[in-house]
């Protein structure tokens, strides 16, 4: 059966486990922090596919709908899991912990990540925010089960924690729209590592130096992870969002699958923060495919078909927004700026709020 060692070899074969990590991932057994029943997995039945997923660089996710009843075939939004290891790792990587920091964590899920920390800086400099007391208590069972006592309380993790503060790091394990200045008050001067986006694009690690209570970073990365409880974005299938309306109908001369590529769609983000868009490739062999966008509010959407080779593409847009226009925009503006990378933008927050820029924090673009 799958072991500990394993998942070590996997993230030494992928380069992605630091050396000042090791000795804390081959000490603290995944398995300690999953529960006999998740997603695609049953102990019970299939133990050892479920010891090769907990022990593969996979994440796992262990609750859907915030833990709510889910009829049979109801669409199941994951809401808390056991993150893909080397993306913990990666996060790690960018939060550059020092032995004595003392650490704020933002969504404790299982405990895995708290339990990381508590190994490496020991429990007495590790404290945990979670907004779910039923996964916080299964996270308290976990980290004790495991021999680790970190804090782990229940709460909003916008609000932070005051009673461990001040954190020399603090690091998020959900996506966030904004960064609480909360967080700026109770981290004064160290680092913050958070997913960060709107519900257009939110593939972003925001990694902000924080100087004398105001924060500087840049974006890297590729994470996805679960939204902020408070902010989401909108999801579901589209058949619950789209009820055979007619809208509006129009053409368009860009293919749209080059308004959802990286830089693009980071741009984009940063305009249209409350619309969140699904490709869908042809269940034929033709090559079509339809770009959907949906308002997280769920009046409006718009289509765009995508056909090979053509020069045009067919529009369709429903509701009081014009989706498909917004998004062209914000494309178009990204263009006229000369289509920087992603790495070009920044994030700057104090007590006026937060700014993404270009280039320099003087610059600025919007703000989710």
């Amino acid at each position: 059966m799958a072991s500990q060692q394993e998942l070590v070899e996997c993230l030494e074969s992928k380069n992605a486990l630091p050396g000042e990590w090791r000795h804390t991932v081959a000490s603290v057994d995944r398995a300690l922090f999953i529960p006999d029943v998740f997603e695609g997995g049953d102990f019970s039945v299939e133990p050892e596919a479920w010891a090769q997923m907990v022990y593969s660089d996979v994440p796992v996710v262990t609750q859907v709908n915030d833990g709510q009843e889910t009829p049979e075939g109801a669409f199941r939004m994951s809401t808390s899991s056991s993150s893909m290891p080397s993306i913990m790792l990666e996060m790690l990587g960018l939060l550059e912990v020092r032995n004595g920091d003392t650490v704020l964590e933002i969504g404790t899920g299982t405990g895995y990540n708290a339990a990381w920390l508590s190994h490496r800086l020991g429990d007495h400099n590790v404290f945990s925010v979670e907004v779910d007391a039923a996964v916080a208590a299964l996270a308290r069972q976990n980290l004790k089960h495991a021999g680790f006592r970190p804090t782990v309380v229940v709460g909003d993790g916008r609000d932070g924690y005051s009673g461990g503060a001040p954190y020399q790091r603090i690091i998020c394990t959900c996506t966030m729209r904004e960064i609480p200045r909360t967080w700026l008050a109770q981290c004064p001067s160290g680092r913050i590592v958070t997913p960060w986006g709107s519900s257009f694009f939110s593939g972003s690690y925001a990694t902000l130096d924080v100087v004398d209570g105001e924060a500087q970073g840049r974006f890297s990365g590729y994470p996805a992870f679960m939204w902020d409880r408070s902010h989401r974005a909108g999801s579901g299938r589209i058949s619950e969002l789209y009820h055979q309306e007619e809208g509006k109908k129009g053409t368009t001369d860009i293919a749209p699958q080059n308004a959802i590529q990286d830089a693009p769609a980071f741009f984009t983000s940063l305009i249209v923060t409350d619309a969140w868009y699904r490709w869908c490739d042809a269940d034929d062999d033709s090559g079509e495919a339809t770009l959907w966008i949906f308002s997280d509010d769920r009046k409006s959407w718009a289509t765009v078909e995508y056909v090979p080779d053509a020069a045009t593409y067919e529009v369709e847009q429903y509701g009081p927004r014009a989706l498909w226009d917004e998004v062209r925009t914000a494309f178009l503006g990204w263009h006229e700026l000369g289509k920087p990378e992603r790495s070009r933008f920044g994030l700057s927050v104090d007590d006026d709020g937060q700014r993404v820029w270009l280039d320099e924090p003087h610059n600025v673009i919007g703000q989710p």
